[in-house]
């Protein structure tokens, strides 16, 4: 894999996630999260995961973010065209993502990664397919347990600021 087949996604999704972070305007926020997204399956085709990336840019790209978009110039709290926000506590964040990136890059660095290791891993979707169902089966059914009460514990804190 070439340095700037990883770099030049590596730094869109950089610069994207700074932006969607420090953008003023909500609709904006969003157009440049769709943009770290898209970069993201830019990053898997790269790791020959044609699958994932074409999942990527399906669900998230385009679906994910049509979603919020229509959430946030849709919503009944809108009372202009702009929807500004505004982030604070930005020593607190920036620690916290300091310390995050510190964890990811050591466990990358100590992790060992070979030739070898990409070619086992399954790349089209029978293989896919047949992990999820057989050797990933209890770790991927836990998962959407989790997201489930996930979207619960979102709809009821949801519900309680619209009742309040």
């Amino acid at each position: 894999m070439s340095v700037l087949a990883f770099g030049v996604p590596a730094a869109t999704m950089l610069i994207g996630g700074l932006a969607v972070v420090f953008s003023r305007d909500l609709v904006r926020s969003v157009l440049w999260l769709a943009l770290v997204l898209f970069a993201t399956a830019a990053l898997f085709v790269t790791l020959r995961a044609d699958f994932i990336a074409a999942v990527q840019v399906l669900l998230y790209t385009g679906g994910v973010v049509t979603l919020m978009l229509f959430g946030v110039m849709l919503t009944h709290r809108i009372e202009s065209a702009r929807i500004l926000h505004e982030s604070q506590n930005h020593l607190r964040g920036a620690v916290i993502a300091l310390a995050t990136f510190g964890l990811m890059a050591s466990a990358i660095l100590q992790t060992p990664f070979s030739e070898a290791t990409l070619a086992d891993t399954a790349t089209d979707t029978a293989q896919l397919g047949e992990a999820f169902l057989t050797d990933w089966l209890l770790p991927f059914e836990v998962l959407s347990i989790l997201l489930l009460a996930v979207m619960i514990g979102a709809i009821v804190l949801a519900r309680k600021k619209d009742a309040a």
